[in-house]
């Protein structure tokens, strides 16, 4: 690979606001120094807020614009 090109691939949390979940993976996606979660292991890791994800699918949020 080519240095200097690529992102920072780095383990984030993602917070689900809608269903209170979250989850532990790895992203390339920018975050602000501020939000940082402690996890279950003891380390701290950047935050993700998100509106959606796999724990609060369209169909179960009540909307009525659900398909």
């Amino acid at each position: 690979m080519k240095a200097g090109i690529h992102p920072e691939y780095r383990e984030v949390v993602f917070f689900d606001v809608t269903s209170d979940f979250k989850f532990l993976t790895r992203s390339t996606l920018a975050t602000t120094a501020k939000e940082t979660v402690k996890w279950e292991d003891g380390n701290e890791y950047p935050l993700v807020t998100i509106e959606i994800s796999s724990a609060s699918p369209p169909f179960a949020t009540g909307s009525p614009q659900a398909f």
